[in-house]
């Protein structure tokens, strides 16, 4: 079997670390990573960021470009790391679904890391956000993003470098991998 013919979805809300540990996952495994997010969409098209959330917010064929073009990405593939707020719902056929967990207080300080600002200001920033999105996702796909009990690892990120819960991942994935080999 080869070593990168596994679907490893990565879930959870902003500052939690998934884009980071989705590339460490993917680099050592030697799998594209998927992350196809508004970010992108606004990049795309020469917009906003914050513009295309306020449209997200009372336009839900924002949410279903990118969810679409997100799940058809990974299953165009034979193996991938996808990361997205959904892709653990979103991707029902992963071999592996992850959800990272942080702390408010420190997502806000990652983003304020990576981006700059205030962060009080990114604080409120993030809360709103969160509000927003469990509102879409609960409208839209009937997705509660606070119940992921389903998934095969809920990881804490709050206090463990990207490196280790990357490692954790990895060794989970081997083992997938290895019992897929054994099944062929």
């Amino acid at each position: 079997m080869k070593k990168n013919a596994i679907k490893i979805a990565v879930s959870g809300k902003s500052g939690c670390g998934n884009t980071t540990v989705c590339k460490l996952v993917a680099d050592a495994l030697d799998l594209p990573v998927i992350n196809f997010t508004f970010r992108s969409l606004a990049a795309e098209r020469g917009m906003d960021f914050k513009k295309v959330l306020e449209l997200a917010a009372t336009d839900d064929s924002w949410d279903r470009e990118v969810d679409t073009r997100q799940v058809k990405l990974a299953r165009e593939t034979d193996g991938c790391v996808i990361g997205s707020r959904l892709a653990v719902w979103m991707l029902e056929e992963a071999d592996l679904k992850v959800y990272l967990i942080a702390a408010p207080e420190v997502r806000a300080g990652r983003i304020q890391k990576r981006e700059g600002g205030s962060l009080e200001e990114l604080a409120v920033f993030t809360a709103d956000r969160d509000r927003q999105d469990y509102s879409r996702y609960f409208r839209i796909y009937n997705i509660d993003t606070d119940k992921y009990d389903f998934v095969d690892m809920a990881i804490d990120t709050n206090n463990t470098a990207p490196e280790i819960i990357a490692d954790m991942i990895i060794k989970k994935a081997m083992e997938i991998i290895e019992k897929k080999g054994k099944e062929q």
